[in-house]
């Protein structure tokens, strides 16, 4: 004996859709941004008074062997102006903001270098820091 069944239909509105769409795009837009710098042994500066920089297409790296890194990747000092000049493009105002994240025992002759590299590639440097903690 045959069973005869009914066709079974599923509608997915439209409206559905939509959201869903805007959702992978959002999700894709954010994790394509992130860089991935957990590699790093990087242990920030602190200070007491600490404000938001906010999003930048570049961030440059010392890390405790005093390696540059730019977004993630390392790089040397020769080449660091002309490969932020070429990442920052003909951007202007705050989308030329350089995150610079110096691990707390750099000295200043591994900082300045990459200050006067963002200086000719024409960017603004924001220095990353970690909001000191008080100890109870």
């Amino acid at each position: 004996m045959k069973i005869s069944r009914r066709p079974l239909a599923a509608n997915v509105p439209s409206m559905a859709m939509g959201d869903i769409a805007f959702n992978l795009l959002i999700f894709f837009v954010i994790l394509a941004k992130a860089t991935d710098d957990s590699h790093l042994q990087w242990d920030p500066a602190e200070t007491i008074d600490v404000t938001r920089a906010g999003a930048a297409k570049v961030s440059v790296v010392i890390d405790a062997d005093s390696k540059y890194y730019l977004n993630g990747q390392q790089v040397g000092i020769a080449q660091l102006a002309p490969q932020i000049e070429q990442i920052l493009g003909s951007t202007t105002g705050d989308d030329r903001r350089v995150l610079l994240k110096v691990h707390r025992d750099a000295t200043a002759n591994h900082f300045e270098p990459i200050i006067e590299a963002v200086s000719e590639a024409g960017g603004t440097i924001m220095h990353v820091l970690e909001e000191k903690r008080l100890k109870k």
